[in-house]
């Protein structure tokens, strides 16, 4: 497995990043461009609202970097105070899990995919200080996505739901 080392994400990393959203997998499963644009400014967001039940204590956004020092992948997401599950046609919480919960997402430079860079990365998430006190990690990944469960599953990552969910995403956690 690679070594990798998480730095925070910052706008000198756009140059490098912002190109793999070129990439036709990648646009597919997370959107274009304005991605990497979109979770710059979420890291300041100071959220005030519930979203879907939870509360958004913080957001955090890396980029892994190789033994050569360039991005690798970015990784990040949000921490809740907790972990709901939404139903968004009536609006509401249909079940509640206390824990405090780290909804993240990630993306392997299509260059560097298959080669171990995306564990390493989640791995390097799940060690950082600043998860420290995230008791379980989710990812949403798409039930055709069968590289990024496979990774995740290796990872230590087990399913949370079974059925897509109304974004078509089945739900894996990794509880400490």
């Amino acid at each position: 497995m690679p070594a990798v080392r998480l730095v925070p994400f910052q706008p000198e990393h756009l140059p490098a990043v912002t190109p793999w959203f070129d990439d036709d997998e990648t646009r597919r499963r997370l959107g274009g461009r304005e991605w990497p644009v979109r979770e710059l400014a979420l890291r300041s967001t100071r959220w005030t609202d519930e979203f879907r039940g939870r509360q958004v204590l913080r957001t955090h956004s890396f980029v892994a970097l190789g033994d050569d020092g360039r991005p690798v992948a970015q990784i990040g997401g949000d921490v809740y105070d907790r972990w709901t599950v939404w139903d968004p046609v009536a609006e509401r919480v249909l079940s509640t899990d206390p824990r405090r919960t780290m909804g993240s997402a990630y993306v392997v430079d299509p260059a560097c995919r298959g080669r171990g860079y995306g564990s390493a990365a989640l791995r390097a998430l799940l060690a950082a200080p600043e998860t420290a006190d995230v008791e379980q990690f989710v990812l949403g990944i798409e039930p055709d996505n069968t590289a990024s469960l496979r990774m995740a599953a290796a990872v230590g990552f087990t399913p949370l739901t079974t059925e897509p969910d109304a974004e078509d995403m089945v739900h894996l956690h990794l509880l400490r």
